[in-house]
Parts: structure tokens; sequence; C-alpha cells
């Protein structure tokens, strides 16, 4: 069976939950990226505010409740097959987001999900220049304080 190939970019969200120093990341359960830790987020609904998308997935995707807050990062994932051709492109706009509610816990796209302190999250495989975006976030969410 031919898997499906994108016709144009997918808009996606992600939410860099910040919680007594520590960071939300989910361990993806699908390709792109299956088994790397990342951002919880995913695709914005047509009609749908960056905002409330960002809400919905974190949601959806790890049951806990948020305030969203700056950009941290806007980025663009592209993944070719083993013949070239594009296979995902995404444009993800990174948001802060301050927790609010619920204890996380793993939905349909992740395989687990857990409070990381950076020396944790360092450790873990994680998605491509993540490091580096979620120690940006780390510092906004310091100066916000």
């Amino acid at each position: 069976m031919e898997r499906e190939y994108p016709e144009r970019p997918i808009v996606a969200v992600g939410g860099i939950v910040v919680r007594d120093g520590k960071v939300l990341l989910v361990q993806r359960g699908r390709e792109p990226s299956a088994g790397r830790w990342t951002v919880p987020g995913g695709a914005v609904k047509v009609g749908e505010r960056l905002q409330d998308a960002v809400v919905r997935e974190l949601r959806e995707e790890c049951g806990v409740e948020v305030e969203v807050g700056p950009v941290v990062e806007v980025l663009d994932r592209v993944v070719r097959d083993d013949a070239g051709r594009i296979r995902f492109h995404y444009v993800i706009i990174d948001y802060l987001a301050r927790w609010v509610a619920g204890e996380p816990r793993a939905g349909s796209d992740a395989a687990a999900v857990r409070w990381l302190h950076r020396d944790e999250w360092a450790a873990l495989p994680l998605t491509e220049g993540l490091g580096a975006v979620l120690a940006r976030a780390l510092a906004l969410a310091q100066e916000a304080r």
C-alpha cells in the first residue's frame, strides 16, 4: 500500500510546559521520529486559532490544562523517504505554556509522558534541535517570574 505524501506543509503547534523547573515531554509513538522525546503538540485544525490548538493538543495528548504564553520558536520539519521524496513537512510554532491543572498521562499519539529536569532530558534521544529550544524556553520562563 502506497503511503500518502503531503501536497503542502502542515501547520502544527507545540506547548513547552514548564513546572517547578521541569519540562513536560512526550515520547513519540508514531512517525515521524517515533521513539524520540519531544514537545507535546500537533496539527492545527481548519478555523482553529494557534493558541487554542496548543490548549487542545496538551489536553488530548497529555491530559493537562495550560495557559499559553509567548512563541519560543518557529521551525519546519521536513522528512524525506529513502527515495528522497518528502514524506512529512510540518511548520511548527512552539509556545511557552504554564501548567494549570491535570496530571500527565500519555494520549493516543504518545508512548510516554514525563516531567523532566534538564539533566534528564539531555540524556534522552530528543527530536532534532530540541535541546536548544528547551533551553530558550526555560530562560523565557525564568524571565517571566
